[in-house]
């Protein structure tokens, strides 16, 4: 297992008891991977302590100010690809085949494009996979970054951490495009509404059913990306 991916899969989770007593390990395994540089380790700190020491109930209401109730900010893949699409339920549907012919049964409520719950599944596939996926991802994990570094929050060196293990760079346009979205005030529960006022996700038959790797369905997004120079141990 690639303990960084897990380990960077749990920060990214619902905040729980259990993982704020994880936290001294996860911070450990992050702390000696030495494909992210010193600066990339040393920036996700502030995380790792505050998933460690910070009051639960705040930490549950801010997740869930982020990732829940920002669609700008959804830990969910396709929700930035496809938003609430039939599209979206055929990648969907893809990816669940994908897991399972991987031998990966995620027991969750979270749908299948969940980040945290692909992390998982591609912390027990091979580095090159994995990089080909995560390359795949590379506008959405920068564009996630720079609107949590707006807001000034912990989470962002996380996404950046994600960018640095894939070994690419992402695409600008595709990236500008998504910072264009227009954010929503999270408290304005009228306006988040209207936002996710959309059609329905379905799940059925898919037309091109078969057991494609986890980087074909990733590459559903269909955007750009120019590879990186190899990041060395600073």
């Amino acid at each position: 297992m690639d303990r960084t991916l897990k380990a960077l899969s749990l920060l990214l989770s619902y905040p729980t008891r259990e993982l704020q007593a994880a936290m001294p390990e996860i911070g450990g395994v992050l702390a000696a991977d030495s494909r992210l540089t010193a600066a990339a380790r040393r920036d996700l700190r502030p995380l790792v302590e505050a998933l460690g020491g910070r009051d639960i109930y705040d930490l549950e209401e801010q997740y869930v100010m982020l990732f829940d109730r920002s669609r700008t900010l959804s830990l969910n893949l396709f929700e930035h690809v496809h938003g609430e699409s039939r599209d979206r339920g055929g990648a969907m549907v893809s990816l669940l085949e994908t897991y399972r012919a991987g031998g990966f049964d995620p027991v969750t409520s979270e749908l299948p494009d969940h980040l945290p719950v692909l992390l998982e599944f591609l912390s027990m596939r091979p580095f090159a996979e994995v990089q080909e996926t995560l390359a795949d991802a590379a506008h959405i994990f920068e564009a996630l970054s720079a609107r949590l570094v707006r807001r000034e929050s912990p989470y962002a060196p996380a996404f950046a951490a994600l960018l640095q293990l894939s070994g690419a760079k992402a695409d600008r346009e595709a990236v500008a495009e998504l910072l264009d979205q227009p954010e929503v005030d999270p408290n304005d529960l009228e306006a988040l509404d209207e936002v996710w006022e959309e059609s329905e996700v379905r799940f059925g038959p898919d037309p091109n059913a078969g057991c494609p790797i986890s980087r074909d369905i990733l590459a559903r997004m269909d955007q750009p990306i120019t590879p990186a120079p190899d990041v060395a141990a600073e």
